[in-house]
């Protein structure tokens, strides 16, 4: 997953850009980047690591201008050096820059399409330069001096019909405008919205609501699948339909874990979908076990909060803050090699006993994926002193990879693939362990105001909806994100920095 941001405005936005990109750091802690144009000039800063350290005074005060994109990254396809950081540019048309949040399917076939048929080249392993160069070429195509809105869009059109996967983009044209556009399948999420101000109407572009809401934007609303927004220079917008057949199957995960809950996706806000969640766990709980012994609700932090506040609230159980958290430690499934996470966790959580000592603990959480973490915190509740520690995880069973842009482990790094609740509650120590059923989530996330009829579940159910995932792209991208071969590439590319720098 990443973060992107797009603004056009009426005087320089290079620090509206960097609170839209602090809004956005959940979405991705490896890496940051801005880029602004003023007067047909790019000016440019990424780097590896959190917004706050990649950005200093003498690198704001270089971002001018009153256009601009930005990005965090989170690793999901590359590795993880400076060069793979974005914005990327390219030269030809006009000077292009892109900021990626998702990931293509078919980015081997788009690689070898760009050298043979397109003649460009393409300097690093990550497929968001891939699109850059297919949607670079296809405005080219068009052959103009001067792109119109129309031409734009028209290269929109091109790159759906060329590429594969889940992405939602932001793109500048130097001196042109700044275009943001939505895969047909609409995965991933993106927003647009607008502020007035004494020059004028300014427009903003990005992942999640919430970053137009801190800036003071009001939000107009998503982007629909396939569609594609173009906000010229001088402050015209235009939108336009872009894909064949879209139809909208976004990606149910944002609303379990990935997005802040104060955001509002696809006409859902993300707080209500995961009280909503706690209530279909409730319900769950009372059916399997109407006479459960559970003397204390407890919330693994931060993002089961609110699904754990409503399930004890339904079940008449207390709810109770059990850890404190270290928030100067990142979120643990970035991190790299088990290793780590298992020391990371120590670091990142403290149990507060007296809410265990004697009790019968439900632990919640937003999902279980390898595993490591949530054993050790059931260790840590049982060396507090609870009685017996049962555990609760708003999603279902994660079983399968996800392809779309999270870099999830392969099928084999996760605990509940070929497992049974019980096989994976014996493995974490749990004496008892709940799944949310995946009709309740699907419920939860879709049966609000707005109604959705169909998410990409994957994860859960191993239904990918681009259609073109077979077993053998799944055992491609098993052997890249194994932790082995994880840590062989950052070793690498740790090298490779020492060396440049």
């Amino acid at each position: 997953m990443c973060g992107i941001v797009g603004i056009v405005g009426k005087s320089n936005v290079n620090q509206a850009l960097y609170d839209a990109l602090t809004v956005l750091q959940h979405r991705g802690q490896d890496a940051a980047g801005i880029v602004t144009s003023h007067d047909g000039r790019l000016f440019l800063r990424k780097d590896n690591g959190l917004v706050r350290d990649v950005f200093h005074q003498r690198h704001m005060q270089r971002l001018v201008g009153h256009m601009g994109i930005g990005h965090v990254r989170y690793p999901t396809a590359g590795s993880s050096t400076s060069a793979e950081a974005q914005p990327f540019y390219v030269n030809s048309p006009y000077g292009i820059t892109l900021a990626h949040n998702g990931n293509l399917t078919n980015v081997e076939q788009l690689a070898k399409e760009i050298y043979e048929s397109d003649l460009r080249h393409v300097n690093t392993s990550s497929d968001s330069e891939v699109l850059l160069n297919v949607f670079a070429h296809e405005l080219a195509q068009r052959g103009k001096l001067q792109p119109t809105e129309e031409d734009v869009f028209a290269a929109v059109i091109d790159v759906h019909n060329r590429c594969v996967g889940g992405y939602a983009v932001v793109a500048m044209i130097t001196g042109y405008g700044i275009v943001g556009f939505r895969d047909p399948h609409g995965i991933r999420p993106i927003v647009f919205g607008q502020r007035h101000t004494d020059e004028g109407v300014e427009y903003m572009i990005a992942s999640e609501s919430v970053s137009l809401d801190v800036l003071g934007f009001t939000l107009i609303r998503d982007l629909a699948p396939g569609e594609a927004v173009y906000i010229t220079e001088d402050g015209k917008l235009h939108t336009r339909q872009c894909a064949v057949a879209p139809k909208l199957t976004p990606c149910i995960f944002e609303h379990v874990y990935l997005a802040r809950p104060d955001s509002i996706i696809d006409g859902v806000s993300v707080y209500k979908a995961r009280l909503r969640m706690g209530e279909k766990l409730a319900d769950k709980i009372l059916r399997e076990r109407p006479e459960h012994d559970i003397d204390v609700v407890i919330p693994i932090p931060d993002t089961s909060r609110t699904a754990a506040l409503e399930l004890a609230n339904h079940l008449g159980v207390k709810f109770r803050e059990g850890f404190v958290k270290n928030r100067y430690i990142g979120r643990t499934f970035i991190m790299p090699g088990q290793a780590a996470r298992k020391k990371s966790v120590r670091q990142k959580l403290n149990a507060i006993e007296l809410e265990f000592r004697g009790k019968n603990v439900m632990l919640v959480d937003d999902s279980i994926v390898r595993g490591t973490t949530c054993k050790q915190i059931i260790q840590m509740a049982r060396e507090a002193g609870a009685k017996n520690v049962y555990f609760c995880s708003a999603a279902p069973a994660v079983r399968y990879p996800n392809v779309y842009g999270i870099d999830m482990p392969s099928a084999h790094e996760l605990i509940a693939h070929n497992r049974t609740t019980q096989d994976v509650a014996d493995l974490i120590g749990a004496d008892w362990l709940i799944y949310q059923d995946l009709p309740d989530l699907i419920e939860a996330v879709g049966g609000g105001k707005i109604k959705i009829d169909q998410f990409d579940c994957a994860v859960f159910d191993g239904k990918y909806v681009t259609g073109d995932v077979d077993e053998a792209y799944l055992n491609k991208i098993e052997q890249a994100r194994n932790d082995s071969s994880k840590i062989k590439t950052q070793a690498v590319s740790a090298i490779i920095d020492l060396y440049n720098n």
